[in-house]
């Protein structure tokens, strides 16, 4: 079996244009969304047998908004800039007619009556909604594999994973299937696994995208939905959709950036690393002054925040279905024993502790713009294994990969992961750039700028 990866030619096939090419081609009359939906359709049943990043298809409602999305562009007319632009849907997201199962076996028959607030937004503005892409059960750990549907593949690799819980969006993106995956980030959900497949992937601040009649709550409000794309533009042009009063925004002055190439003294993969190190003196070579900050300590307490929260949110689901157990993945049920055994105090001592924290990273931010770390601890890992047992030959657990992402989501920070150099063997690597609350817009001009400049083959 050839990898699928995500390889277009010189004159590339409409499933590998970006949202923005697909606008120009539209509007010049070059290309239909009839056109581009048939061509995306076409490229999932090419690759998708062998990375199961789609796992449940509309096809006959994509076909009919492509009509109509042609006749608006016809006319003159379209309703956004992302009409007759094909876009997934993440599994725990909310989509009128397609199975919702949270990768679940107690969702197996649950398909909702109605959108998920982003999705109607982006139906009512002309997006092509063709399908839904895996998650691992309750979107809570940091691979995508379940019961359901089983496991999905990294698209430069798929013996490998393409992380979690946004795995099968990225999966999709990466190999072409859809420009842009609609995802959420409730602790690093969106950017790591935007890391592992080499896309650009944005967790937005606290409140910019809003959300409602979706799943029951369970991160507290440290989950947000974002969107994976293969170019800035395409993330701006969803923020233009889905978020409350999204602008674009330019970068005017050097930026003051605190560049802290692990957090305390979590291993990190030399790779990794390295290419941290070279993008931090691109932006140097940007014109940016860029701080090391070693060690960094400000998010140590999430070492004791995580396991209290992830738990207890496990727990607070089976809750609804008792002496129902039997029907979860074995390492859920453990989660769920570990977090119906924990007591409100300690739920409510570690959110104490995260407004402790936010005091410290809110003092961060009036001495720097942004936050660089990694977007991963480690490069992806075989796809049937929850988790890598080791990075740069020290033992780690289960959260040893995912150190760098956890603390943005319970602080509402808007976090972006941006690929750099890949590894020695081309897999991908992510950079993760985080700012203050609200400053989505200035990451994002920041992440543009730096995409423009030409990489160091150092």
């Amino acid at each position: 079996m050839s990898t699928p990866t995500f390889s277009p030619a010189a004159e590339p096939a409409l499933w590998a244009r970006s949202a923005s090419e697909l606008n120009a081609l539209y509007a010049a009359g070059q290309a239909t969304p009839e056109d581009a939906l048939s061509s995306v359709l076409e490229r999932l049943e090419a690759v998708n047998p062998a990375l199961n990043a789609v796992i449940a298809l509309d096809r006959a409602g994509a076909l009919a908004a492509a009509r109509a999305s042609t006749e608006r562009w016809r006319a003159g007319t379209p309703l956004s800039p992302l009409d007759g632009v094909p876009v997934s849907v993440k599994d725990n997201i909310l989509q009128q007619g397609l199975p919702a199962t949270w990768g679940s076996r107690l969702y197996r028959d649950f398909v909702p009556q109605r959108d998920e607030t982003p999705v109607a937004r982006l139906r009512a503005t002309g997006a092509l909604l063709f399908g839904k892409t895996n998650v691992p059960e309750f979107t809570l750990q940091g691979y995508t594999d379940n019961l359901l549907f089983g496991v999905t593949g990294n698209p430069f690799d798929p013996t490998l994973t393409p992380g979690g819980s946004s795995g099968g969006a990225v999966a999709a993106v990466a190999a072409g299937i859809g420009p842009i995956a609609l995802g959420t980030d409730g602790g690093g959900s969106i950017r790591r696994p935007a890391g592992y497949a080499g896309l650009f992937g944005l967790k937005p601040s606290r409140g910019l995208v809003p959300r409602a009649h979706g799943f029951p709550t369970i991160l507290h409000d440290f989950e947000v939905a974002g969107p994976l794309a293969r170019t800035v533009a395409d993330i701006q042009l969803t923020l233009s959709v889905i978020a409350d009063g999204f602008a674009p925004a330019a970068v005017t002055a050097p930026l003051r950036i605190l560049f802290a190439p692990t957090f305390g003294a979590a291993p990190v993969d030399p790779e990794i690393a390295a290419s941290l190190e070279e993008a931090a003196r691109q932006f140097e070579a940007m014109g940016h002054s860029v701080e090391r900050a070693e060690p960094f300590l400000l998010a140590e307490p999430m070492l004791d925040i995580w396991p209290v929260v992830s738990q207890t949110a496990a727990a607070a689901v089976m809750e609804e279905h008792p002496g129902q157990d039997h029907l979860i993945a074995p390492a859920l049920a453990e989660m769920v024993r570990q977090g119906a055994a924990r007591s409100a105090t300690e739920y409510l001592g570690a959110l104490n502790r995260i407004t402790a924290m936010g005091r410290e990273f809110d003092a961060l931010f009036a001495r720097h713009d942004i936050l660089l770390t990694p977007a991963a601890a480690a490069l992806p890992w075989p796809a049937h294994e929850l988790y890598p047992t080791q990075i740069a030959g020290r033992p780690v657990g289960p959260r040893g990969h995912a150190v760098f992402t956890p603390f943005a989501n319970v602080l509402g920070l808007p976090g972006l992961s941006i690929p750099v150099r890949p590894s020695a063997t081309g897999l991908p690597i992510g950079a993760q750039i985080v700012g203050p609350h609200g400053s989505d817009a200035r990451l994002l001009a920041l992440a543009a700028a730096f995409g423009e400049v030409p990489r160091s083959s150092a």
